[in-house]
């Protein structure tokens, strides 16, 4: 498998570790993979729009990856 290297801010590898201490995921890589392939799915969908920004710079539309990854989440902890 390809190995990449990212740089991620303190929070995000936090909200990483936790996850895999809390057992929902076997290791970071997992984490990762996920949020990717949800990234994916919703880039398929239409839903991100990362390259449309108002005149502030700011997000105009759809959802942000992260918000989505969170909505994941919850829903995984309420079906756990």
């Amino acid at each position: 498998m390809p190995m990449v290297t990212v740089s991620i801010s303190p929070q995000q590898a936090a909200g990483i570790r936790a996850a895999v201490d809390n057992g929902g995921y076997a290791s970071s890589s997992e984490v990762v993979r996920e949020a990717l392939r949800l990234w994916d799915a919703a880039r398929k969908m239409g839903e991100f729009r990362g390259d449309v920004l108002d005149d502030e710079g700011v997000q105009s539309g759809g959802r942000c990856v992260a918000d989505m990854f969170a909505d994941h989440e919850a829903e995984r902890r309420r079906s756990a």
